[in-house]
């Protein structure tokens, strides 16, 4: 009986850390604008808390692609996200010493938000906006995918069990989606795969709605048509996910 005893304990143990598993986020704000004439920048992304190795990939991670984004000199290795600011400002400063009269003022906003998470999986959306000069800005989404047991951040392929499979199931709802006709090529309609192929996105993420796919302006079409979005139900891509998924 102790035995027994013993082991529905453990058993109920277990179940309540594997159901306990989300992350606990704050927003992290920076206005990093320092002056009326400096670029205006703004970030927002969720921190994660707690102390482990997965919390401090996923920091590292957002870290590194704000960095990435707000790189704009090439003689700075920026390696803080203060760095990345001071990065995208000497960028503009360099362009209005040689335009001084025609520069005008800079803009960056950034903001992450969770899309998904379950005891395995997280993802996290990072929507960016740049103006850098021109007749407009440009704005893009990136999904980043974790694997919060190993601590480590997903590349498409490994979010799939056959990626060619999931690709023609997802060629079959794009065209549905976008009404280009079986058979015809998926640029009949006026988008521009390379190739006159269709591939997947380079952003896929989870979000409570599905498994989305995303294509920022210019990817496959024109800024004027802006992003495109297919979002697949887990119902559906299910059999295709390597990981299970909460829907």
């Amino acid at each position: 009986m102790r035995i027994q005893i013993s082991f529905i304990a453990f058993f109920l143990l277990l179940t309540s850390c594997q159901e306990e598993t989300d992350l606990t986020f704050e927003t992290l704000t920076l206005d990093e604008t320092r002056c009326s004439e400096c670029p205006m920048v703004e970030i927002q992304i969720p921190k994660a808390m707690e102390n482990s190795k997965t919390a401090e990939s996923i920091n590292t991670i957002l870290t590194e692609e704000i960095i990435e984004i707000l790189n704009f000199d090439d003689e700075m290795e920026a390696i803080s996200i203060k760095e990345a600011v001071q990065s995208f400002s000497n960028g503009y400063w360099a362009l209005k010493k040689l335009y001084p009269d025609e520069t005008m003022g800079w803009e960056a906003k950034i903001k992450g938000i969770v899309t998904y998470e379950d005891p395995l999986l997280l993802t996290i959306e990072i929507d960016s906006y740049l103006y850098t000069g021109g007749a407009h800005g440009y704005s893009s989404k990136h999904y980043l995918n974790f694997d919060k047991r190993k601590a480590k951040e997903l590349e498409n392929w490994q979010l799939f069990k056959n990626r060619e499979d999931f690709q023609k199931f997802a060629e079959l709802k794009f065209r549905t989606q976008e009404q280009i006709p079986i058979g015809k090529p998926i640029n009949s309609t006026g988008l521009m795969f390379e190739r006159d192929s269709f591939y997947l996105p380079e952003n896929i993420g989870f979000t409570k709605d599905g498994v989305t796919l995303l294509y920022n302006p210019y990817e496959v079409a024109s800024y004027a048509d802006g992003p495109i979005t297919l979002t697949l139900k887990f119902e559906e891509v299910k059999p295709y996910l390597i990981s299970k998924v909460k829907s």
